[in-house]
């Protein structure tokens, strides 16, 4: 595969391909589509403490991924999508040419796999978000990234503290005959109860039951308030991969909820659609640093800008290897110091 770059030159034999980040704050995921949006590689991996080496890592693997397979080395990648909670670190050091929100990248890939949905539930390890569209526009959406009650992270911890592997947790839960009642506005209160009805004897089962039935009450509680959620409904995020979250889920719907085929990678799936649209559009240069990333040192750092009473924390990202360059700086409300 050609690695594209604002230094090496694009060979018009090669076919198109276009790349999409998603890192967030507990996972990386990265997915290679072709021009008709079709999924070529894709990997996914835990985060390794920092951005930028998680990011390394995973450029790492997809390129190992690309050398492994001979039919993708005739690919070439046109640009690169950043989303997540980390889109403008990413950016920086990927040479991204895009970055947008996960409520954006999330809705377009759901859509370009269900035309019709009108509402996107997802949890992930640290946070969740419901997203409403009618007629294929973003009308609605909340985000809860404050109360851990509501998200994987607290179901790693109680899959943990029980003994059973998280993947096996979907499987105790619908085996449940009858699910306790587990207080879910709270982690504390929530183990707290589990604790007691283990205490009382009740079995992991309905136990596990209970707990993904409180996970999702939370969940619409918190974040589904008010709110009608219409079917089709599509739940996505490693959540997802529980049958008792997505049982709960249907109960309290009463509709049936759709679990796509990459429900872990729809924001970078969503952002490598984005940014194949942004160029084709508008057949722009690239800036994608390509693949071999992994192999350049960058730097970042912080300071205040004191200016004005705001006094904002501004972040930078230079790399030492050419020059001590800044290649990204953001934070400032006034954007006096914006690079991109």
């Amino acid at each position: 595969m050609v690695q594209a770059s604002e230094r090496v030159k694009i060979d018009d034999n090669m076919k198109d391909a276009f790349l999409g980040i998603d890192v967030g704050s507990v996972s990386c995921k990265f997915v290679l589509i072709d021009t008709d949006g079709n999924v070529l590689a894709h990997v996914f991996l835990r985060n390794r403490g920092s951005p930028i080496d998680s990011v390394k890592v995973g450029m790492a693997k997809l390129k190992e991924y690309i050398d492994e397979h001979e039919e993708l080395l005739d690919y070439t990648i046109r640009a690169c999508g950043t989303t997540g909670s980390a889109r403008y670190l990413t950016k920086a050091v990927v040479g991204g040419d895009l970055a947008k929100t996960e409520i954006i990248a999330h809705a377009v890939a759901t859509q370009s796999m269900f035309p019709g949905v009108r509402t996107i539930l997802e949890i992930g390890g640290q946070d969740s978000k419901i997203i409403l569209l009618r007629e294929g526009i973003i009308v609605d959406f909340a985000m809860n990234s404050v109360c851990a009650a509501g998200t994987g992270s607290f179901l790693d911890h109680q899959a943990a503290r029980l003994g059973i592997p998280i993947k096996k947790f979907g499987e105790y839960a619908v085996k449940s005959k009858n699910p306790v009642s587990i207080a879910g506005r709270c982690t504390v209160f929530a183990e707290s109860d589990m604790i007691h009805k283990q205490n009382a004897g009740h079995s992991r089962e309905d136990i596990i039951a209970g707990l993904c039935d409180s996970l999702v009450r939370n969940y619409l509680n918190n974040l589904a308030k008010g709110k009608d959620l219409d079917e089709p409904v599509v739940f996505q995020g490693g959540v997802s991969y529980n049958e008792g979250i997505i049982e709960a889920f249907e109960r309290h719907l009463e509709s049936k909820v759709i679990v796509p085929k990459y429900n872990v990678l729809m924001g970078a799936l969503g952002m490598a659609i984005l940014v194949r649209d942004y160029f084709l559009e508008h057949q722009h240069e690239t800036t994608f640093r390509g693949l071999n990333v992994s192999d350049v040192k960058f730097e970042t750092s912080t300071f205040h800008c004191g200016d004005c009473p705001n006094n904002c924390e501004i972040v930078q990202v230079k790399m030492p290897e050419h020059g001590n360059e800044v290649i990204a700086r953001w934070g400032s409300r006034c954007g006096k110091h914006e690079v991109f």
